[in-house]
This record gives structure tokens, sequence and C-alpha cells, in this order.
């Protein structure tokens, strides 16, 4: 193991992180702030709690998810994106480091990113709600784990985008809607009958689920269920990585 080509990847990549503070850090607090402020204490205060819990409280589990999900896959996307586009990824490939270093790097990175991000945001709502961790172990958990899975997912999608523009179409038109689909505002035990079996197609129902119930010991899923969604979708995405540097998909061209 190249633990000296990990290293400077992944420092690579933070250092990258830290020269867009404000961009990388400051925007996603300060728009999950007006969330909180919005539907945590105007419209929260409003609404009978769902599951014995406040709503303001029940949606920091999917506030911070929606944040991760978006930012793994942004920065993993972006991190790969750019040797591409400059030309130095033929440098990463040549060198001797193999595929799976190529990736703790890059996929560390970026998840470490998140989950920064994550617990800041976790900070934040504290401010505005007060809550309670049941099993903060677990939190901690599926917190590292959602945001390596969705990491994997965005280092695929800067492989496979070719211009700016694709590498915001599966987070906007795809993850977006479906985490607010997700169960992000309200657990979907509420919804009729017949979309609560549909929302079950929905992966990132498993993701907010089992968070949540890292919170407040209540989920809509099955904890074992959320888990092992999420880990089959980490291997999906490990599979597709593997793939692309044994093939050399829009990596060598």
């Amino acid at each position: 193991m190249n633990v000296y080509a990990i290293r400077a990847i992944y420092a690579f990549e933070l250092n990258r992180w830290f020269r867009t503070i404000a961009q990388s850090l400051l925007a996603p607090v300060i728009s999950t702030s007006l969330y909180f402020v919005v539907f945590g204490s105007a419209i929260g205060s409003r609404m009978a709690p769902i599951n014995g819990v406040p709503y303001g409280a029940f949606i920091v589990p999917g506030l911070m998810m929606l944040s991760v999900l978006t930012e793994s896959l942004s920065n993993a996307s972006f991190g790969i994106y750019m040797p591409k586009w400059a030309g130095t990824i033929y440098e990463l490939l040549s060198a001797p480091v193999s595929w799976l270093e190529a990736v703790i790097g890059y996929v560390g990175g970026a998840a470490t990113k998140s989950v920064l991000l994550g617990l800041i945001i976790l900070v934040t709502a504290r401010i505005f709600v007060p809550f309670h961790i049941a099993h903060p172990v677990w939190m901690a958990a599926f917190l590292i784990l959602t945001s390596m899975t969705f990491s994997l997912f965005g280092f695929v999608i800067g492989v496979w985008a070719d211009d700016f523009q694709k590498l915001q179409v599966v987070p906007t038109l795809v993850i977006t809607p479906l985490t607010f689909l997700g169960g992000s505002f309200y657990s979907i035990n509420m919804l009729p009958p017949i979309w609560q079996k549909v929302a079950l197609f929905n992966p990132v129902v498993y993701l907010i689920s089992g968070f949540r119930w890292s919170f407040y010991g209540s989920s809509d899923v099955s904890v074992g269920v959320s888990l092992g969604m999420t880990l089959v979708f980490m291997l999906v995405c490990l599979g597709a990585v593997w793939w692309i540097f044994r093939t050399g998909y829009r990596l060598k061209s």
C-alpha cells in the first residue's frame, strides 16, 4: 500500500476545500440555517410532533442528510473531474499508484469534508432547536458510511461527466428531489398507503430513516434494512469504480 500517494492525494483534496471555504462550507451552513429558521421555528412551532418528536427536531437528521449527500457528490465528482479536464490524470495513471490507493485518497478527502460539514450543521442546528442523540455511535457510523458511499458515487459521476454542466445534472435533478421526497421533512408513514409503497423504491428513504433512528430511536424502515441497503449501494459504487480503472473508461481518452 503506497501510503505516501494516498496522503498526497488526500491532503491535496483537503487543501482545495480550504481554499474555497466560503463556497464549500459557509454556503451550505447558511442555506441549512434558513431551513431551520423557516421550517423549524416559524412552521415547526405550529405543527404537531411526529412520533413524539417536535417537528423542529424531527427535521434535523433529514437536513443533515440533504447537505451531506449533496456535498459528497459535488466534492468527489469535482475532485476527479478537474484532473481529467486539466490533463493531469495521465500523471496519476502512469504513477506507481493503484486504483484502490487513488480512490482512497480522492474518496477519503471528499468523505472527510462531508463529515466535517455534517458535524458543523449538527452544531448549528443546536442553536435553533433542542434535540438529543439516542445512539451517538450509530449516528457517527451512518454519517461516515453515507459520506463514503456517496463520495464513491460522486467519483463515478466525475469520471462519466465530460463537461461542467453534467457535473450538476445528477445532484440537482436526481439527488436533491429524491432527498426531499425521501422523508427529510416528514415521515413516510404520513403518506397514503400506495405512496408509502412507492416511497420504498427511493434509496434515500433508507439513509434518512436509519440516520433518524440514531437520533430518536424511531424509524420508518427497519434499521437493519437501512444499513443493508446502504452497504449494497456502496459495494455497487465500488464495483463501478473498479471497472472504470480496469477498462480506462473516460480516463485514457
